[in-house]
C-alpha cells in the first residue's frame, strides 16, 4: 500500500517519517542516508558558528539531491550565534526547509518564503499551532512529554495530537512528535489526526549518528522506564525540561534531596573531556550531548532520550530503520480490523 500524506506533497518527499533534529548527534551522513531513503533528514546547527553551518549544509546537499531541514532553536539562552545572521547563513546556504523550536517562528517565516524555502515550527499546545499557523509557517510539529532530549510540551503526544488537528484542520500538515520509534506509533499518529512522524530516539541509534559508544549501549539496553524528565542538566541551557536516560548524576542528586543549582553534589566535577586531553571539558549537570570525540565518566553525563527508547535495541544504518519503520507502518495499517490492503 501506499504511505502517502499531505507532509509528504508538501515536503516533497515520498515518506511522512522525519529524524528530529537530535542536536550534536546529527551529522551530514545520516540527514542524507534519510532524505535518500524518501524521508526527511534533518541537520541541527544552533550549537554551530555560521561557517560551521555553512559547511554542514554543503556537505549535506553534496550528499543527497533530495530536500532536507535545518532546525534553529530560538530561546536566546542557548543560541550561539545571533538567529537573524544564522538564518541567513542557513538559507544562503541553500537549505530547503527550516525548522524552529523553543521560539517563536513568525518574526523568521517571511525570510524563509523569500528564499523559496519551507518553514516549519515545533509547539507544545493546540493555541501554539493556531499561532504558528496564523503566523503563516508550513508545517507544525506536535511534541508530546514523551520526547527525548529538550522538551516544550508537558501534554502527551496521543492527547496533544488530536488537540492541534481540531486546531489546525487541514490548513497545514501536522508531525507527531514524542514517544515514537517504530511503525504502531507512526500508524496510531496518522491515525490520531497527524500527517507524519518525527523519531528522535529512533535516530539516534544509528550507524551514522555522532554519538558515543556508551551512550548507544544505554539506548539499546534501556526500557520505558529508564528515562526521567527533569530541568538537572542545565549548563548552557538554564530552566529548560528534558528527558533523559536514569543514571548516577540523577541518583546522586535526588539523594542529596534535589537541592538547588549551585548546591548540587559535585557540581564543578569534570566528568569528561575531548579525547585530545587538552580540549574542551564537560562538567555535570551540563548540556552537552555524548559525542564520540569524549573521554570520561560518559554514563553521568546528559544522556537525552524519550519514552520509546524501550523499542530502541539495536543500532542499524538510518536506511535499514527507514525501510523497517515503513515496512512496519503498513503491516499496521493493512491488519486493522475492517481494512483492505
Amino acid at each position: 500500500m501506499a504511505l502517502r500524506t499531505s507532509l509528504c506533497d508538501r515536503l516533497e518527499i515520498d515518506y511522512p517519517i522525519v529524524q528530529a533534529p537530535i542536536g550534536s548527534a546529527t551529522t551530514p551522513e545520516l540527514a542524507a542516508a534519510v532524505s535518500n531513503a524518501g524521508g526527511l533528514g534533518h541537520l541541527a546547527v544552533t550549537w554551530r558558528d555560521r561557517e560551521e553551518t555553512r559547511a554542514v549544509i554543503r556537505e549535506t546537499r553534496e550528499r543527497t539531491d533530495a530536500p532536507f531541514a535545518v532546525n534553529l532553536a530560538l530561546d536566546d539562552a542557548t543560541t550561539v550565534v545571533d538567529t537573524d545572521a544564522h538564518l541567513e547563513a542557513v538559507l544562503e546556504a541553500g537549505a530547503p526547509i527550516v525548522s524552529f523550536s523553543f521560539g517563536d517562528a513568525a518574526p523568521y517565516v517571511d525570510r524563509v518564503h523569500e528564499a523559496s524555502a519551507t518553514a516549519m515550527q515545533t509547539v507544545g499546545s493546540a493555541a501554539g499551532a493556531r499561532e504558528a499557523v496564523d503566523a503563516g509557517v508550513d508545517v507544525v510539529v506536535t511534541q508530546g512529554l514523551e520526547a527525548g532530549g529538550h522538551v516544550q510540551s508537558e501534554v502527551a503526544t496521543t492527547a496533544l495530537v488530536p488537540r492541534v488537528a481540531d486546531a489546525v484542520g487541514d490548513e497545514v500538515p501536522i508531525v507527531a512528535a514524542g514517544g515514537i520509534a517504530d511503525g504502531r506509533g507512526i500508524a496510531a499518529a496518522l491515525a490520531l489526526g497527524a500527517d507524519g512522524a518525527w523519531l528522535g530516539t529512533r535516530f539516534v541509534a544509528t550507524e551514522e549518528a555522532n554519538v558515543h559508544d556508551e551512550y548507544r549501549r544505554r539506548l539499546r539496553e534501556g526500557d520505558e522506564t529508564d528515562t526521567a524528565y527533569t530541568s538537572l542538566y542545565d549548563k548552557g541551557w538554564p530552566e529548560t525540561p528534558h528527558r533523559v536516560l536514569e543514571n548516577e548524576t540523577l541518583e546522586r542528586w535526588r539523594e542529596a534531596g534535589e537541592p538547588p543549582a549551585g548546591e548540587r553534589p559535585g557540581e564543578d566535577d569534570v566528568v569528561a573531556r575531548t579525547d585530545s586531553g587538552d580540549g574542551d571539558s564537560i562538567e555535570r549537570y551540563d548540556v552537552a550531548l555524548a559525542t564520540p570525540d569524549l573521554e570520561g565518566d560518559i554514563q553521568s553525563m546528559a544522556l537525552y532520550a524519550g519514552q520509546s527508547v524501550g523499542l530502541t535495541d539495536d543500532v542499524r544504518p538510518a536506511v535499514t530503520v527507514l525501510e523497517d519503520l515503513l515496512a512496519e507502518t503498513r503491516d499496521v495499517i493493512t491488519g486493522l480490523p475492517g481494512r483492505r490492503s
